[in-house]
């Protein structure tokens, strides 16, 4: 799949990532993209930057009624990428990890729910496209000191397995995204921007797995190791038709 003269959403992005990911789709010639953002005028450079191209979209994965509101709006989306997330450093000794988790279940998980349920239809309609998901290493190795987040992102890539299943059938690729360490403002509040690499790694590894048409993206150093790790257990187990079986 290419991304040239497609029309994408992305979440998140007005920066790190999301914006890395924006970028790379206008690199590779999106016709255009739904910069879908809790706060529209966070994304005013870009427009500055891109023109029309960008097209600013309410959209809180907490608020239901933003993520419906979005749908009826961009009605022509051929590839949505749910870029966002949240992220609070919590162990799981911690006092506040109950509530912490709580609400990464509901932006992380329950969101992503949210967003794919309100625009595979979409994509259906308008033949197929693609999902992806951004779903971090932690959501294979749970890293203790953020413990919550990375349970969530374990119950997201679980989740995003099932939602490649149940779109198969209506010809929408779905790609799963598993960074290490990368230069966000989520990294440094995670303390591990000492170590984090470029975003732009990211935007280029969604690139590769839509042209491969690849389920599992692993862009970075970090990544590429646990990706190189894992998969016998990806293509034996996670790719696997046992329904077939």
């Amino acid at each position: 799949m290419k991304v040239e003269n497609k029309v994408a959403l992305i979440t998140g992005a007005n920066r790190g990532i999301g914006k890395a990911i924006l970028e790379a789709f206008i690199g590779a010639d999106a016709s255009k993209i739904y910069a879908a953002v809790r706060d529209v005028s966070s994304v005013q450079s870009l427009v500055d930057t891109y023109g029309d191209k960008v097209v600013p979209l309410e959209v809180d994965l907490s608020k239901p009624e933003t993520i419906t509101a979005a749908a009826k709006v961009a009605t022509d989306v051929e590839i949505l990428v749910n870029n966002a997330g949240i992220l609070k450093n919590a162990t799981p000794l911690d006092p506040h990890a109950i509530e912490t988790f709580q609400f990464e279940i509901d932006v992380n998980v329950f969101g992503l729910i949210r967003v794919t349920q309100a625009f595979a239809p979409i994509l259906q309609a308008n033949g197929g496209g693609a999902l992806v998901q951004l779903n971090s290493v932690a959501s294979m190795k749970n890293f203790s000191d953020f413990a919550t987040y990375s349970a969530s992102k374990a119950a997201a890539y679980s989740i995003t397995q099932g939602i490649r299943d149940k779109l198969k059938p209506q010809g929408t690729l779905v790609v799963s995204v598993h960074p290490g360490p990368i230069a966000t403002d989520m990294a440094n509040d995670a303390g591990i921007g000492d170590i984090a690499e470029p975003a732009s790694l990211v935007g280029d590894s969604i690139l590769e797995a839509l042209e491969s048409e690849s389920f599992h993206a692993f862009p970075d150093t970090m990544a590429k190791q646990m990706g190189g790790a894992y998969a016998s257990f990806a293509q034996n187990v996670v790719e696997a038709d046992f329904s077939e079986a």
